[in-house]
């Protein structure tokens, strides 16, 4: 079955050009012509990514992004725009968004970035799904679910990944930049790594605020950060 991809911009002729090139590549295509349509479609009916405009009238991309997180939405977000500034990048990775591809583009990166966006998205789904156990925590991969003494902690998609992450591999320590290239599919120049900061910071406060007893999330001083595995450290 092919997979299917909701198509937002607020201008009809880019949602054709953007679905030519992708109706070649194989793919089954919807489009959304305003921020509350591509909500509205998003919510209501499974996609396997969506390729979301910013700069549209009343509800932007940002908005958009960050409502389907809220909904916990796993959909594969690729966020097109004209605007060249880091800062924005960096806002729209931070509500949530999967990759981000600058206007114009060539069509041959945009049906690689959404190659590479589904292929990890599809990759997540088929990890083992051993799930992992630290006192209290407990990492179950095939649902996305994170326990703390068995109550459900909701986590971001992203910070459920670098989680996963780096829980998978206790004894490798990962710096910013490492798990930016595992978690986001984008260039490094064009993501602020002290993301990764804010993220950890949220991951950390949310399993202390459901009951957890130590800090999983260990800092490396000048190196980046690593799973622990023992309570008391």
């Amino acid at each position: 079955m092919a997979e299917r991809i909701l198509i937002v911009d607020d201008e009809r002729k880019m949602r054709q050009l953007i679905g030519l090139y992708l109706t070649n590549a194989g793919y089954e295509l919807e489009e959304a012509s305003s921020g509350i349509e591509a909500i509205h479609k998003a919510t209501a009916q499974p996609y396997d990514a969506i390729i979301l405009d910013i700069m549209m009238p009343q509800t932007d991309g940002w908005d958009v992004c960050e409502r389907l997180r809220m909904e916990e939405s796993n959909i594969g977000i690729l966020m097109l725009t004209a605007r060249t500034e880091v800062g924005d990048r960096v806002k729209g990775l931070d509500l949530g968004a999967d990759d981000y591809l600058v206007k114009p583009f060539a069509p041959e990166e945009l049906v690689a970035r959404v190659k590479a966006l589904l292929r990890r998205k599809s990759s997540s789904v088929n990890e083992d799904p051993v799930g992992i156990t630290a006192g209290a925590l407990f990492i179950q991969p095939d649902r996305l679910e994170v326990k703390v003494a068995g109550q459900s902690v909701d986590l971001t998609p992203k910070e459920f990944n670098i989680l996963y992450l780096l829980a998978s591999r206790p004894e490798r320590v990962y710096t910013r930049e490492n798990i930016i290239e595992q978690i986001w599919t984008m260039d490094r120049e064009w993501h602020d790594p002290r993301t990764i900061d804010t993220h950890i910071k949220n991951i950390r406060t949310k399993l202390k605020k459901a009951g957890l007893t130590f800090n999983p999330m260990k800092t490396v001083w000048g190196v980046g950060y690593t799973f622990n595995t023992t309570e008391g450290k």
